[in-house]
């Protein structure tokens, strides 16, 4: 009888995470560099996001033309996509296309969680533990796990006696949901509650919108892609992919390139006007440069949205209610939306305002508000988003150099040498981690230099036969410091939002992302490795360990071998 292999417990990598981070990560460093690879997952398939966002209305809202990979030509021109912007379905049916084209699922453990890893001195190698009690050791740790994938669960008092469905928009059943005939109630007003609000709003007898926070919201304009835009753009994608590459935000299309006060408000108007036409982020991203550094030029950009949103909105003291107030705009996450503001004019539909009154509990027939209100409810879905950014990270017992956690080391918020490495945690990367573009950016597009970047790194350790690489203490330091620079230059830290950590209590108001942005930190990168990869430290192999006895021996026979060569000489 024949016995099945050992499993094998050493790798030149291991990738936590199959998304479009880790899918690419394994096709690099397996397919392209010949690594040994294991990549893990929670889920029970690729996708990441994709995998668990399936919640009415799920869809991406970057135009799907750039919402890919583009390291293979080939890949680009044989999918083809349906819509402007695509629904959950088709983009996870498209990574689920990638991992078959390039083999990689063999390289994956499914339904398997990474709980622990921890630094080898001695070996130079990182001890990876798992939920199935499986431990496998690795000389690089790559981590793709997603900046958006630690769900946010509030914990009211009472959750648990709640007598009908509840459920969370970042771990949605795979079956369908039903709401026909149901009170429903969603808590929270942001991007994924904005995507599902109409949908369920179209099945339930009585929606009601718990409201904490108003957010700013950019039409959409969805739409079919013809057959003929779809046959232009490939034949032209190698110059849009140069233009995505080095724009600011890894988009395809560029800024009017000048200030919201430089023109009339007539001008400022029309040319606003025609943006908003366009639908999507070329609204605010394509607009005036000025908006998130001049308090007064986002004044101007506010007052057109609030325009836009009372003339969506019929009742007056609803669409009041759904104006933002308090911040700047786009100094939290402005998503798109297909009819979110027109759903309240639906007299089936609810606003209730939780900031000033805010949800004292869940009962057992549904959300009770502070003043002692109960609202009943067949359905809750909470849509309360995510600990970002480090929240993945942390949940992950990481410890380096003389066993410090990282979650410890970023107690009072991420330190990182461009959002990839930390010091003190060698052979460690984060795919867009904290402190890179990240979320500020179209994602697929950063996740691919992140990776391309990472596997630079990787080749160059080997081609100095060195067996660590990491940060310098001086250079991280100085990382943190242009980071932190650049947001207090700008409007983004008047705002409460998860750019902030602000939406998770206790969590450290640093903010997270990069505003080096797009073209600029490329570049950036491209010159940090011409010049000797500077910020980065590599240290050589370890010696071989000595047995001392094998050494007195050696020693012996090399000062014998030294006697026979001087006799021979003296002989000859």
């Amino acid at each position: 009888m024949s016995s099945d292999p050992p499993a094998r417990s050493e790798f030149d990598a291991v990738v936590i995470g199959a998304g479009f981070s880790g899918l690419y990560m394994v096709h690099r460093l397996r397919n392209q560099m010949d690594l040994s690879v294991r990549a893990y997952d929670t889920a029970a398939g690729v996708g990441g996001t994709w995998y668990w966002n399936r919640y009415p209305g799920a869809r991406c809202d970057s135009e799907s033309h750039v919402y890919c990979y583009s390291f293979d030509e080939a890949l680009l021109q044989e999918w083809n996509w349906s819509e402007r912007y695509p629904e959950q379905h088709e983009i996870l049916a498209y990574l689920e296309h990638v991992c078959e084209r390039f083999d990689l699922a063999g390289s994956i453990r499914f339904q398997t969680r990474v709980t622990a890893a921890r630094w080898n001195e001695t070996s130079a190698t990182w001890s990876i533990l798992t939920d199935q009690g499986e431990t496998v050791n690795a000389r690089y740790l790559i981590v793709a796990v997603g900046v958006l994938s630690e769900a946010n669960v509030p914990r009211f008092p009472g959750a648990e006696s709640f007598r009908g469905v509840c459920h969370h928009t970042a771990r949605w059943p795979h079956e369908r949901v039903e709401f026909t005939g149901l009170r429903v109630g969603v808590i929270g007003t942001g991007a994924s509650a904005i995507q599902a609000i109409p949908v369920i709003a179209r099945e339930a007898r009585e929606l009601t919108v718990f409201q904490r926070t108003a957010n700013y919201i950019i039409p959409a304009r969805n739409r079919p892609l013809s057959p003929e835009l779809v046959a232009a753009r490939k034949a032209d994608y190698a110059t849009i992919w140069q233009r995505v590459r080095a724009s600011r935000f890894g988009f395809d299309f560029d800024s009017l390139g000048k200030g919201a006060l430089e023109v009339s408000d007539e001008q400022r108007e029309r040319e606003l006007m025609t943006l908003w036409q366009q639908g999507g982020f070329i609204v605010l991203m394509g607009g005036y440069i000025d908006v998130m550094t001049v308090e007064a030029a986002n004044a101007k950009v506010r007052e057109f949205f609030h325009d836009r949103i009372r003339e969506r909105v019929d009742d007056p003291e609803t669409a009041e209610r759904l104006i933002p107030k308090g911040y700047p705009i786009g100094a939290k996450r402005v998503p798109l939306d297909s009819g979110y503001y027109e759903t309240f004019n639906l007299e089936h539909v609810h606003l209730v305002d939780v900031k000033d009154n805010p949800i004292a509990a869940i009962t057992e027939r549904g959300v009770r508000v502070r003043d002692g209100r109960e609202y009943a409810l067949d359905a809750i879905v909470y849509a309360t988003g995510y600990d970002a950014m480090t929240g993945p990270l942390n949940r992950i017992d990481i410890r380096g150099r003389d066993e410090q956690p990282l979650r410890e080391k970023w107690s009072a918020g991420p330190r990182t040498y461009l959002g990839l490495m930390s010091a003190g945690f060698p052979n460690l990367f984060m795919i867009t981690g904290p402190q890179s573009p990240s979320v500020l950016s179209n994602m697929p597009v950063s996740i691919e230099q992140h990776v391309e970047f990472v596997a630079r790194i990787i080749a160059e350790v080997q081609h100095r036969n060195a067996a660590t690489v990491e940060p310098t203490r001086e250079a991280e330091q100085a990382w943190v410091a242009h980071n932190q620079q650049l947001a207090e230059q700008t409007l983004f830290t008047r705002a409460d939002s998860w750019y902030m950590g602000a939406n998770i209590p206790g969590k450290p108001r640093v903010f997270m992302p990069s505003l080096d942005l797009v073209g600029p930190y490329r570049e950036r990168c491209d010159a940090i490795a011409a010049n000797d990869y500077e910020g980065f430290a590599f240290s050589p192999l370890p010696a071989p360990a000595r047995d001392p006895e094998r050494s007195r021996a050696h020693a012996a026979e090399g000062a014998a071998g030294e006697t026979r060569s001087v006799g021979a000489s003296q002989n000859g």
